[in-house]
């Protein structure tokens, strides 16, 4: 039956995962750079996208999720709706919005909205690669323009930050101020944002990420006080694993800031028991979100496992972890939700005709409320 168009998950009573076996992977970075697709609008989109919209954000739409919940913060563990009440986050992330702004229409949010049913959008500025460094002024506004184009529609809005390579996230620290000054002070009136401060951390010690963090929050929580922040995590958030650690050096040693998450990244074919087994310790200990994950291998491409991403999603139920799946475009890879070249015909946006398999696969699960709620 399709649910109800509300809805955060609120606290469930599902059974906890049996325990996780020990299986060592070699790790790898989550998400790899993807070439400009062939005829993308991007100029088009580009001066669109520029256009800023400065209209003081109104209240959401009646019966969407951040009309229902409001204004999220960490209590405890878990992620919390306004009343205090535990929720459950499930949404989409974008490609690199460098090479996918044409996948980003109001055709296509208005079906991750209401035919999906999802309750956050992550919006992803790469900072390399073509991103953010070669043009801010455009990429600043292009993030602003989708955060309000997703606020309009009631989803909660993850910033991601998405530094992938350099590794070390203090290589764009002054960037990475800029840029969080500007979002923050555009929609420091709004209580849907979360910042997501730095994407896949990698080849550095957890104590350099952390002291990343506590020079990146003051300069958000200075503009936006309420907004949670989400903390990006060892060896491509893996929480270490994929450089032979695991959580317990954050759970040991974490971020001197209230009101933060810490992210995990999988992508089920190649992240297997050791990294569940991580992510279910790591979930009784501190506060984790789940801002990328692929039914795919580590580069988000190959067979899908949706055996094994149903583990995940049992866990990520039971623990109330709110999760995001990468990724909302129709890139040729296994794990773009569009069969290629549907961006370019603008659609179909609804349904599942346009979908490739793992497409199909997560709008169900996005879709389908396991049991929780609607309110």
């Amino acid at each position: 039956m399709t649910p109800a168009r509300f809805p955060l998950r609120p606290a469930a009573t599902a059974a906890a995962l049996a325990s996780a076996l020990l299986l060592t992977l070699t790790g790898a970075p989550a998400t790899l750079a993807a070439p400009a697709p062939t005829g993308a609008t991007t100029p088009t989109a580009r001066s669109a996208a520029d256009t800023r919209d400065t209209t003081p954000a109104g209240p959401p739409a009646a019966g969407t999720p951040v009309a229902v919940n409001g204004q999220l913060g960490v209590c405890g563990t878990k992620l919390c709706n306004e009343h205090g009440t535990p929720i459950q986050l499930r949404g989409m992330s974008t490609h690199g919005t460098q090479w996918y702004p044409h996948c980003l229409t109001d055709g296509s949010l208005d079906a991750l909205a209401r035919d999906w049913n999802a309750d956050v959008l992550r919006v992803s500025t790469y900072v390399q690669e073509g991103g953010y460094e070669t043009d801010p002024a455009h990429f600043t506004d292009l993030a602003d323009s989708l955060i309000r184009r997703a606020s309009e529609r009631g989803m909660y809005v993850i910033v991601d930050w998405h530094m992938l390579d350099p590794g070390d996230p203090h290589l764009n620290l002054d960037s990475a101020r800029r840029f969080f000054t500007e979002i923050a002070r555009r929609n420091q009136d709004r209580n849907n944002v979360l910042y997501e401060i730095a994407n896949e951390p990698s080849g550095v010690s957890w104590s350099r990420i952390r002291s990343y963090a506590e020079q990146i929050i003051p300069v958000i929580r200075a503009v936006d006080p309420d907004a949670p922040v989400l903390v990006g995590t060892r060896a491509w958030s893996s929480f270490g694993v994929s450089e032979g650690a695991d959580e317990s050096e954050v759970v040991n040693d974490p971020v001197d800031a209230s009101n933060i998450m810490y992210t995990f990244h999988f992508y089920a074919a190649s992240h297997r028991d050791e990294y569940l087994a991580a992510l279910t310790r790591a979930a009784d200990r501190i506060p984790v979100f789940v801002t990328e994950f692929g039914t795919q291998n580590y580069a988000g491409e190959g067979p899908d496992d949706f055996a094994m991403s149903q583990r995940y999603l049992d866990l990520m139920a039971s623990e109330r972890i709110s999760w995001v799946n990468w990724n909302f475009s129709d890139d040729h890879r296994s794990g773009a939700v569009f069969a290629p070249g549907t961006c370019h015909r603008d659609g179909p946006w609804t349904g599942t005709s346009a979908l490739k398999p793992a497409g199909a696969w997560i709008r169900d699960r996005v879709r389908t409320p396991d049991g929780f709620p609607a309110h």
